[in-house]
């Protein structure tokens, strides 16, 4: 049947069958557990009969006999425990779950062929009887444990969307429905979007009439200046003036009605515009329920399967969730499930010995926080012991003894989410392979959201995932690079300032602006997106702070030009994934733009810094460099001798970068004009020799003055570098401070160009 059929008219009575097992089955499994917590619950006794009775009588109708059969014997279960001739037992369950189960397999089955598959499967709908029949006589045997846990884990990975006969909570109270695919009210919702979009570029036009109506207050007074003029001037007024300032004063009059107008207008149709968007999105929303269907059974089964008492709550049922959201957040919520029932719960033994209930609880709630989705996983279990988890990253190589001094335990938890980690020494079928984590992670920052751990030890821990409400609109930080808007999506940018060229720092070639007293690295825009870096002319700059799990950086941008609301586009498929974007969106005069992928910005500067391709942030227009101080670059392998020299240096005015040998020093003199290298001989991968040589050596760089400045005063030093085209040659070890810095100005002067 096409999803966008007219309604239930259009669909056969084996399609009506398979809507009333979704419906009946879901209700099963759910009073299923409802009664293993409360086995006299009257109420949830009639619930099950109902259900099960239903399921019959509609499996009569299209003549599906296997289900007719269990739902009959389940029928006569829940009858018996309704007269208290029985009581049952958690074993008891576990059948009727399996008998459920089954009843779905049926439905399953193409109509054509159900004849057939009850032929070939009619032992096993037998044996689903014979165990009811035998709950019913109150022998049943304890169900060994599933042979296949993996199975168990992944057996409600996927849900099917709710049944059109049984209308969500949100839909409550509606006696007429439409069905509609759900590409088609995508489009839709993106229309609406744009709309919303659009109506609030109203008030750029509003502005602009307003700037008219001020040049006719100005033309207005001008021509009084002029009557005054004339009056003393003793120029005789033939009228022509007061025309002209009647027909103004009528212009103005007719201007301020029509913006009067406008603005009204322009109000209703904003405001129209956001309630549309909000009636397609709302339409869109769906409970958290939906969301829901399976897990406290999927939990029930892992912990059985495990010999775990374990009891999920789920809190917020009402709470709307846009619909790609919800069924992008299925598979994320299942991992932390799973992870908690086995990872994070103690065996019973444990929960006794620390004195906890034998039941463990896990708290699954869903919330609206400050525009955004709050979905939290919280268990009672042991918590993540740090101490294991340190020893555990250091004997994978992840991190040293060293390090471990300088991470907080939030760092350290960080490294949960690095792919095949798992705090597991022994493999287990339902979590410890090292998947999960990562996979939650990238899920849920692949919707523009973001996981964080709030770890108790010996208490549990709670995972907390905040999400967007919807992925169709977005608030976005509008900049320009390279002369072309980009946009920053708001709930990725840490921080946006406005820095002084003289806070920005230079250290190991790299520079640097301090913020909370924890040095950040600036990378220029253009060079991340892969433009070339244009010189700056202002003393001040624009920085929008970003980061990941383990690495923040300052991308230098050319101005910030807004914050606003984007309507949404994704990019066509045939592009492949385009490197640093995530979708696009339009400006208000139509004009494209790109929506960065923060995630990949990340990983791209990390790749530029790692692989010494590293460009200055910030660098001076030609003009400005003819009336700055002069640029020297210390290339040497000792941190101390390096810090040493640039002081000395910098307390002469010169503006002073270092590198630490001679490739990192070759790497900078390419990128960045120096008026002196100042280097040593012996440094690991390019010794100095070999620097001077290659600068030498360069069509545009051999004019550049090179001094070596060297503790060993070799004569075979002293003459190779002096070779190879040095301009100078110091030994650190007969120098004193005037020395280096005497020897510095006879080659290039004083500081000040």
């Amino acid at each position: 049947m096409s999803p966008t059929s007219g309604g239930l008219g259009d669909m056969s009575m084996f399609d009506l069958f398979r809507m009333e097992v979704e419906s009946q089955t879901a209700t099963l499994a759910a009073e299923l557990l409802n009664l293993e917590e409360d086995p006299n619950a009257a109420s949830t006794l009639e619930a099950l009969m109902r259900a099960a009775h239903s399921l019959k009588g509609a499996a009569r109708m299209v003549s599906v006999e296997p289900v007719v059969k269990i739902s009959h014997v389940m029928e006569d279960v829940f009858v018996a425990a309704q007269k208290h001739e029985l009581s049952l037992s958690s074993n008891d369950i576990d059948v009727l779950l399996a008998a459920v189960d089954m009843v779905i397999v049926v439905s399953n089955v193409p109509e054509s062929e159900i004849s057939t598959w009850d032929e070939s499967n009619n032992q096993r709908i037998v044996a689903v009887c014979e165990s009811l029949s035998a709950v019913l006589k109150g022998d049943t045997k304890p169900a060994p444990p599933p042979t296949d846990q993996a199975a168990v884990a992944s057996a409600f990975e996927s849900e099917t969307e709710p049944p059109v006969s049984a209308p969500t909570s949100v839909q409550a109270g509606d006696d007429r429905s439409l069905r509609i695919s759900a590409e088609k009210m995508s489009r839709i919702l993106g229309m609406a979007g744009e709309l919303l979009v659009e109506s609030k570029a109203g008030s750029r036009f509003k502005n602009s009439l307003y700037n008219i109506k001020r040049q006719q207050d100005e033309l207005v007074t001008l021509l009084e200046v002029w009557r005054e003029i004339m009056i003393a001037n003793n120029v005789i007024d033939n009228g022509a003036h007061k025309d002209v300032l009647v027909r103004l004063n009528v212009c103005r009059l007719s201007m301020s009605d029509h913006i009067n107008l406008y603005d009204d207008y322009d109000r209703k149709g904003s405001h129209l515009a956001t309630k549309l968007y909000n009636e397609v999105a709302g339409s869109r929303m769906r409970p958290f329920e939906d969301g829901t269907a399976g897990l406290k059974r999927m939990v029930r089964d892992i912990a059985r399967s495990l010999d775990k008492d374990v009891k999920l709550n789920i809190h917020g049922l009402d709470c709307a969730v846009d619909r790609d959201v919800l069924d992008k957040i299925k598979s994320p919520i299942n991992h932390l499930l799973r992870n908690a029932v086995d990872h994070g719960i103690e065996s019973t033994e444990q929960r006794v010995s620390y004195g906890k209930p034998t039941q463990a609880t896990i708290n699954l709630s869903a919330s609206h926080s400050s525009g955004m989705l709050k979905i939290s996983v919280a268990d009672d279990g042991g918590g993540i012991n740090v101490a294991n988890l340190t020893k555990k990253l250091i004997a994978k190589k992840l991190i040293s003894d060293k390090m471990v001094k300088d991470l907080e335990d939030d760092e350290l938890l960080e490294f949960l989410f690095l792919p095949d980690f798992s705090t597991r020494d022994e493999v287990s079928e339902v979590s410890g392979r090292g998947v999960g984590l990562d996979v939650v992670r990238d899920m849920v920052k692949a919707l523009g959201g973001s996981v964080n751990i709030k770890n108790r030890p010996g208490l549990g821990v709670e995972f907390i995932l905040t999400l967007p409400l919807t992925l169709s609109v977005i608030s976005a930080l509008l900049v320009d690079i390279g002369n072309e808007p980009y946009a920053f999506p708001l709930n990725k940018v840490d921080r946006i300032l406005n820095v002084s060229t003289e806070d920005i720092s230079d250290m190991e070639g790299r520079q640097y602006i301090s913020l909370n007293n924890k040095n950040i690295g600036l990378i220029s825009g253009a060079q991340v997106l892969g433009f070339e870096s244009m010189p700056i002319g202002e003393d001040r700059i624009t920085v929008v702070i970003i980061s990941d799990r383990l690495d923040q950086y300052g991308v230098v941008v050319d101005r910030y030009i807004d914050q606003r609301q984007l309507s949404v586009h994704t990019l066509d498929d045939r592009l492949g994934k385009v490197p640093n974007v995530s979708s696009a969106a339009l400006m208000e005069n139509g004009d494209p733009l790109f929506i960065l992928d923060v995630d990949d910005l990340v990983r791209g500067i990390n790749h530029i810094v790692t692989g010494g391709r590293l460009d200055e942030a910030y660098h001076l227009a030609e003009e400005q460099l003819k009336i700055s101080r002069k640029r020297i670059l210390v290339v040497d392998d000792s941190l101390t001798v390096r810090e040493v020299e640039r002081d000395l240096l910098e307390s002469k005015g010169y503006l002073v970068d270092v590198a630490v040998d001679g490739m990192d020093g070759w790497n900078a003199v390419r990128r960045t004009h120096y008026d002196l290298i100042v280097t040593d001989v012996d440094m690991p991968r390019m010794d100095g020799i070999e620097l001077v040589n290659l600068i030498k050596q360069d069509l545009h760089l051999k004019s550049m003055p090179v001094m070596i400045v060297s503790y060993k005063d070799r004569v075979e030093d002293r003459r190779r570098g002096l070779d190879a085209g040095a301009d100078y040659y110091l030994a650190k070890g007969s120098f004193n401070d005037d020395a280096l810095t005497d020897a510095v100005e006879d080659l290039i002067g004083e500081a000040q160009k």
